[in-house]
């Protein structure tokens, strides 16, 4: 063979094996519908604590079969180890401690904390994610958590209520839909036990004439899914006693109840002709709901289970092990619906039209929970985690009140007192902790083990420094700054949170134009006909609204961060 026709032979071959291994996420570009429905199914205080992702102690069926169907990821991260600033993250695209999302309870514990009521402020042109799906033409709703740490404009859902649901769209209108579950939470551990009578909502479809019990069932009204004399795997740094066995129990038992409550959705979904032409998301708002999991930023608080079910069972059953952070979820969505992300976010799309290249590392941040104030930060990559302790004179522990609700935290602090528990155990408890953390999670997992002074992982160790101190620059986050400063800064120096302007209105041959002089603020609107009835949702406002005749408009403006403007009306 003369060496010509064998670099002919040579390119045909790499370009045939090139075609054969080009990544497998651009078959997913090709082949989502255009405009798909979008399915979240979000529960609380979700550690991988599943079949799929390995822990077999209680079934899934309904998780496990969405996981055969579709593609696992066990590689994401929330932004906190606490809820709402991570759901700030996922509404906004941005990292809680870039706008004042960062605290938790930035509306209450204000007499201990001395400070205003305040929420957090992003910049002016920033909108709620699902405000920026409505604007796309897509019906939007949540069932029916909000918590954001701030206020959501009445433009950002086309309904978030118990009773929310995308049957209640028009005809062959897309929809992004919200469905969050709370049984896992970690109220869900506090005695006396029982599952939650307004979970029932997930079984009515959208039926406004249900009315259910308030508060949780008795402990015999709730359904026991796994037998209490399981064994369980307990984490080190939990005490094996029968107390934490039984907060385990009630842990999986909470899982089993979600996954029945998943199942009825996705029944739902199926019944109405909708599973192929939906992207479904299975995830928790943060990790898992034991003490020395939710509010810390070990693996343990930050890392929970996300599924995602393509139509048609695209990529059925893999893994992908990308590093995934919450910040990515908003721009990840425009991409999906063939939407360029928004300039401003700080997160990444991992998959549709707009991908990009994956991640290299996660960051995430802890403040003040409650009544108690810490500053730490951390980075991540895809084997090591660098945590950098801005009050290394503080311990780890903060007794949060709420926390301590929880039966095995009050076994933590009885064996404490008596002496007790072991080193590791005691690690939490630590009067003060060190400034610097290094730890190698595929190694050791608990994150027990500080690496930072360890010779052979300077380099790592450096590596990791240097990557959050740009991110700190980047996103403009000065860790353990002042709160009072913080809303000093939100507020531009007032001393009251600021306020939205009212819309103006005006008109011209029956077309009416709606403005508002704070910059940013997005107009809601609804149309009263003659009868005197509005619709339920507020649209968003976008251009010119051609009213008719003997019918008026009613508007409020609201810039998140601010206080909405109050409603005016214009006939």
């Amino acid at each position: 063979m003369t060496l010509l026709r064998l670099l002919i032979v040579l390119f045909f071959a790499l370009t045939s094996c090139q075609q054969k291994n080009k990544p497998e996420n651009d078959k997913i570009v090709l082949e989502l519908p255009e405009r798909p429905n979008i399915l979240w199914l979000v529960t609380e205080d979700m550690g991988a604590y599943i079949p799929p992702f390995g822990d077999s102690t209680v079934l899934t069926p309904n998780l496990s079969k969405l996981a055969n169907e579709g593609v696992i990821y066990p590689n994401v991260y929330s932004t906190s180890g606490v809820c709402a600033p991570s759901r700030a993250a996922i509404a906004t695209g941005m990292y809680p401690s870039s706008i004042g999302a960062n605290h938790m309870r930035t509306n209450s514990y204000t007499e201990v904390t001395g400070l205003p009521k305040y929420e957090a402020v992003p910049p002016s042109n920033v909108k709620m994610i699902s405000e920026w799906m409505r604007t796309q033409g897509y019906y939007c709703t949540n069932n029916y958590k909000t918590d954001y740490q701030f206020k959501e404009p009445v433009t950002a859902w086309d309904e978030s209520s118990p009773y929310a649901h995308w049957r209640n769209r028009d005809k062959d209108q897309p929809f992004f839909a919200v469905f969050n579950f709370t049984d896992t939470h970690e109220s869900g551990l506090f005695e006396p036990y029982g599952q939650r009578h307004i979970e029932t909502r997930h079984y009515k479809a959208g039926d406004r004439s249900y009315q259910w019990g308030k508060g949780n069932k008795t402990e015999e009204e709730t359904t026991v899914h796994l037998p209490k004399d399981t064994e369980f795997n307990i984490p080190p740094y939990l005490p094996d006693t029968d107390v934490v066995k039984r907060d385990m129990w009630k842990l999986y038992n909470n899982i089993a109840e979600m996954d029945s409550q998943v199942g009825t959705i996705l029944k739902q979904l199926e019944a109405d002709g909708l599973l192929e032409n939906t992207i479904i998301f299975f995830y928790g708002d943060h990790g898992g709901p034991l003490p020395r999991e939710k509010r810390l930023i070990y693996d343990s608080g930050l890392n929970t289970p996300m599924i995602i079910r393509f139509p048609n069972k695209l990529k059925a059953g893999t893994k992908d092990e990308q590093l995934i952070s919450f910040v990515d979820f908003a721009p990840t969505l425009l991409s999906l619906i063939n939407e360029e992300p928004k300039p401003y976010m700080q997160g990444q799309a991992f998959l549709g039209k707009y991908k990009t290249e994956e991640r290299t590392y996660i960051h995430a941040a802890a403040d003040r929970f409650d009544g108690f104030t810490d500053a730490i930060r951390a980075v991540r990559d895809s084997r090591f985690k660098y945590i950098r302790n801005y009050r290394p004179e503080q311990g780890y522990y903060l007794p949060v009140e709420y926390r301590e609700r929880i039966p095995t935290m009050q076994e933590l602090l009885r064996l404490k007192a008596e002496g007790k528990l072991n080193d590791i155990q005691m690690q939490w408890f630590r009067e003060q902790k060190p400034k610097e953390e290094l730890f190698d999670c595929e190694a050791d997992p608990y994150e027990l083990h500080n690496l930072a002074a360890n010779p052979e992982n300077q380099e790592k160790l450096k590596e990791l420094n240097a990557e959050m101190d740009k991110w700190l620059a980047d996103i403009g986050d000065h860790p353990n700054l002042d709160e009072a400063k913080l809303i000093e800064l939100l507020w531009s120096g007032k001393d009251t949170q600021p306020v939205t302007s009212q819309p103006i209105i005006t008109s011209e041959n029956r077309f009416v134009k709606v403005t508002c002089k704070t910059e940013g603020a997005s107009i809601g609107y609804k149309i009263v006909g003659t009868d005197g009835k509005a619709p339920n949702s507020w649209e968003v406002y976008q251009n010119l609204i051609q009213l008719p005749e003997g019918s008026k408009l009613i508007a409020q403006a609201h810039r998140i961060g601010f206080m909405p403007s109050e409603v005016v009306e214009f006939n």
